[in-house]
């Protein structure tokens, strides 16, 4: 019995391995080519289990699915000289695996390609425009011309790009670092007109308040200056009434008014005569 079944088994396990390089598996999202001794020989779109001449051809399969491309950001000069940091993003598909195959190989290297694809194009058409025009309106039309300009040399190599879209377009930081030192230092400077401007202004102001006070105190000294001289004519009129009224009496408090200026004050010493005209009063009635 084991002398036969030895046999047997390397049989069977020949014809398993015979029946699995024979087999091959297509699914819904593939493509595939099947080579004979490296030379295409038959491109298979159909999903499903296929068969192939085993240990002569070999299977390579392809996605056929929208394939997404994002490389690197890259730098932009405009038509303006301006610098972009310009950060695109790329939906393909391959719809040629025979032309892919020939040209690329590998996806991996597809990619390598259309990326090399990609940034030429961007490049090439950005550097025809203004940032202005990339900002305004005409941003969809650029867009357009990226696409059409990736489109026509990726079917080079079996490739159908539905869209190419710039992601993000910045000033690179050193500009960006250059632009908020010009802004700071205009600002520094219109701070400062606005300083100089508000100190002139400030003086204009404390000039004027300074005329205006010195002018007032000028007309409020005149005014009374004025009402002190009616006020002294008044009073010299109201004695000189009274005196003509009684011009004894007059005289009289007249010399109160004077013993009373002159013996008030302390330390104050007078030398008079007793008969001078100062003392009549004390000695008018005196007998």
């Amino acid at each position: 019995m084991k002398k036969y079944n030895i046999p047997l088994l390397i049989i069977l396990v020949a014809a398993f391995v015979v029946l699995n390089s024979s087999l091959y598996v297509v699914t819904q999202a593939e493509q595939a080519i099947v080579l004979q001794f490296g030379e295409p020989v038959r491109l298979v779109k159909d999903p499903g289990l296929k068969i192939k001449i085993p240990f002569i051809q070999n299977v390579v399969l392809y996605d056929k699915r929208l394939l997404n491309l994002d490389p690197p950001a890259q730098e932009v000069v405009l038509n303006d000289k301006k610098r972009l940091d310009v950060d695109s993003f790329t939906r393909y598909r391959i719809v040629d695996p025979l032309k892919f195959y020939q040209t690329v190989r590998t996806e991996l290297q597809a990619r390598s390609k259309l990326e090399e694809i990609v940034n030429s194009s961007v490049r090439k058409v950005l550097g025809r425009v203004t940032l202005q025009e990339l900002l305004s309106g005409e941003r969809s039309e650029i867009m357009a011309s990226i696409s059409g300009a990736v489109k026509k040399d990726a079917e080079q190599i079996g490739v159908d790009v539905a869209e190419v879209r710039i992601r993000r377009a910045d000033l690179p930081i050193e500009v960006l670092q250059a632009i908020n030192d010009r802004m700071k230092a205009e600002r520094d400077r219109d701070a400062k007109e606005f300083r100089a401007q508000g100190q002139q202004i400030a003086q204009q102001i404390r000039s004027t308040a300074d005329k205006e006070r010195t002018i007032i105190i000028a007309e409020a000294e005149k005014q009374a200056q004025i009402i002190r001289g009616e006020g002294d004519k008044e009073a010299t009129q109201i004695w000189n009434d009274a005196a003509s009224i009684d011009a004894e009496f007059y005289a009289f408090y007249r010399s109160l008014e004077a013993y009373r200026n002159s013996l008030a004050k302390e330390n104050n010493s007078l030398v008079l005569s007793p008969d001078s005209d100062f003392f009549r009063y004390f000695t008018k009635n005196k007998k």
